[in-house]
């Protein structure tokens, strides 16, 4: 069976876990962080992104606490695919969106493009677990990359988009 998202995550050692941050641009930067140890991102990458969210507001906050920050197509400093995880026990505030809702993320799912197919199948991934709130609760609990995988074998994503 290929390799689930989380599984990757976890194997590459692109997961970081802290209590809090002072700020949503710091979060951004935190999420980038292990992609940068590992080679998958530049160091400077994460400001592309904080440039994104400043420029288009937080549309990489979703339901249930969950952020997915990305850049924009074509990103300068992503050499490889991959996705970065972040847990924030406190909430991580984004102001409000264009409708007045308030944007709070603890769950960060950041994206570096280099493949197009293969970051395809990591957001087609994500969607699977973004929609599974059992999970999403587990991994707002998780302390330890081992928490993420049990929280996966606890709660299995299911596949929205198989027919």
């Amino acid at each position: 069976m290929e390799e689930s998202i989380l599984q990757k995550i976890v194997r590459r050692g692109h997961y970081k876990f802290v209590d809090r941050v002072d700020s949503w641009q710091e979060a951004v930067r935190l999420s980038t962080e292990s992609l940068v140890e590992t080679g998958y991102v530049s160091e400077d990458y994460y400001k592309q992104i904080v440039d994104c969210i400043t420029k288009y507001g937080p549309y990489v906050v979703f339901e249930h606490f969950v952020a997915m920050p990305h850049s924009q197509e074509g990103a300068v400093g992503a050499y490889k695919t991959a996705v970065g995880f972040l847990r924030v026990k406190e909430d991580v505030d984004f102001g409000k969106d264009e409708d007045g809702e308030d944007k709070i993320a603890r769950l960060f799912f950041t994206l570096a493009a280099a493949n197009p197919d293969e970051h395809l199948d990591n957001i087609n991934q994500l969607m699977n677990v973004f929609c599974n709130e059992e999970l999403l609760d587990a991994l707002m609990a998780a302390e330890t990359p081992e928490d993420i995988l049990q929280a996966e074998k606890d709660f299995p994503p299911e596949d929205i988009l198989a027919d």
